[in-house]
């Protein structure tokens, strides 16, 4: 009956079996940062029974400006752990599995498994990213991934598109090509990936010494890293928007019907 209740109004936009698909489905969300942590809270509104938080850092007061789980309190707890809790609150059912790791080319195996339905590339390592994108796409598990979020100011400038067809955002850009040049994936321009992608058609904002912003990159000399201490600002307007988005990809995929892989072993494509 709580449960009825609590989700409701999901039942009534996507259908009772839309909730009862949510409610058996395990996502796993990757980086539960500025995009992530807010995925991460719109999987858990939408009734999705299991999920799966994937994150090494902790949380810091540099990430009140953009994460949902930086709050008074919270700082310099792990981000998974916070995360977790503030899932559990929203939806005591939920089975959440907290990992205070790093999903690399070394641990892929072992947290990214075919008993999944679904994954959100929440990550900002290229490298991370592509690898991460070349497991799923390999072992047919829904993976929805996001471009950058930091440098931009307006929301209404965000697209969902095929990860090959993305403009406009250097780190879908950037795994684009490590995608090609590591994994074998089509050089071929506009060929079709596959893989939905988050991403802005923004032109980024580079922060200056002075203080002041600017929308040119020639200023950033060699071997200054755009990060939280002094690189890309970011905003939560923009960063949730990511994440709403790619979360509502891949509530849409599993109120398809898309299976996880395990449950297709055996049967004819």
């Amino acid at each position: 009956m709580a449960d009825e209740q609590r989700f409701g109004g999901i039942a009534r936009l996507y259908g009772r079996e839309g909730l009862q698909r949510l409610a058996a489905a395990h996502v796993a969300v990757v980086g539960i940062g500025g995009v992530g942590s807010w995925a991460a809270e719109a999987l858990a509104r939408c009734g999705v029974g299991e999920i799966s938080l994937f994150d090494l850092d902790d949380v810091c007061i540099t990430n009140t400006n953009r994460q949902v789980h930086a709050v008074e309190g919270a700082v310099g707890k792990a981000k998974v752990d916070e995360m977790a809790a503030r899932i559990r609150a929203i939806n005591p059912a939920c089975k959440v599995h907290p990992v205070a790791d790093f999903v690399t080319r070394e641990t892929m195996a072992e947290y990214i498994t075919e008993q999944l339905d679904g994954v959100l590339d929440c990550i900002d390592s290229v490298a991370a990213k592509a690898a991460l994108i070349a497991w799923c796409k390999r072992r047919k598990i829904q993976i929805v991934t996001t471009g950058g979020a930091g440098g931009q100011i307006d929301p209404t400038q965000i697209q969902v598109a095929d990860l090959n067809k993305t403009f406009n955002d250097p780190l879908a850009a950037k795994v684009r090509s490590t995608l090609r040049r590591d994994y074998g994936f089509s050089r071929t321009p506009g060929r079709s990936y596959s893989v939905p992608c988050v991403f802005s058609t923004e032109q980024l904002r580079y922060p200056k010494p002075d203080g002041s912003v600017c929308q040119a990159k020639g200023f950033v000399g060699e071997g200054v890293k755009l990060d939280c201490a002094g690189g890309f600002g970011a905003v939560t307007m923009v960063t949730a928007s990511f994440g709403m988005a790619a979360a509502a990809r891949i509530v849409d995929k599993l109120v398809a019907g898309a299976r996880r892989p395990s449950e297709r072993a055996g049967q004819p494509a």
